[in-house]
């Protein structure tokens, strides 16, 4: 009998202890490892919203960055964009708004690239096209490179056809178009101008000129047509 209860006590004890163990998280006395303990899903170099605020031991690194989630580089470290030309917040959200954005890229004809540097950007887009793009579109442009031309994915334009910009190519390497997904994740926000850059600067040499060179134009005929016939 004394067995039994002894058992039953042990048993109730042992209950007692693992229900507890189980039990409300809030509250706790101490934990060593609040990032584990509380696990909060964040994007990287995300802004935590009140991390951790409802809790004793905040992690001093984010209190220390005002919530920040992600720490700055180290020194010497390549930063992700050192450019500084992109927003993720311009991002289209839906169709109306990647149309609108598609519409409105075909009138920028300029980079924002330092234009000092123009040389070196398109060098290094066509170093980036050849690795990234001419699968497809070929390293002349025309859309027949080698998976093209081996049957299994057809469809992609031959540059020349097409009335593009330099802000309509980056567009379409950061937002994607038709069966092309976006290359954002392989290439970073200035690549991706460089490499349009140098697609407009390799296959549309021969392009109409922007709005604004076209005007002038227009108006220099008169005078071209008046020489003429002088």
């Amino acid at each position: 009998m004394k067995k039994n209860v002894l058992k039953i006590t042990a048993i109730l004890g042992l209950t007692t202890v693992l229900l507890n163990s189980c039990g409300p998280k809030e509250n706790v006395p101490l934990v060593y490892f609040p990032d584990m303990y509380f696990p909060v899903a964040y994007d990287p170099l995300m802004k935590a919203q009140d991390a951790y605020s409802d809790h004793e031991n905040e992690i001093p690194a984010f209190v220390k960055n005002n919530g920040a989630t992600g720490l700055t580089p180290v020194e010497g470290s390549v930063p992700q964009n050192k450019d500084g030309i992109f927003e993720e917040g311009l991002l289209p959200k839906n169709v109306d708004e990647y149309n609108a954005g598609y519409d409105a890229s075909k009138n920028i004809t300029t980079s924002p690239l330092n234009p000092a540097n123009a040389e070196k950007d398109i060098e290094r887009g066509k170093m980036l096209f050849d690795k990234t793009c001419a699968a497809c579109h070929g390293t002349g442009g025309d859309g027949q490179g080698p998976i093209v031309q081996s049957g299994a994915f057809s469809g992609v334009p031959n540059y020349a056809d097409r009335e593009i910009t330099v802000g309509s190519v980056h567009y379409v390497l950061t937002n994607g178009r038709n069966a092309m997904g976006s290359y954002a994740g392989q290439l970073n926000a200035g690549d991706r101008w460089r490499v349009a850059m140098y697609v407009m600067s390799a296959f549309k040499k021969g392009a109409a000129a922007p709005a604004a060179a076209t005007a002038a134009t227009t108006e220099a005929k008169p005078e071209t047509t008046t020489e003429t016939k002088k």
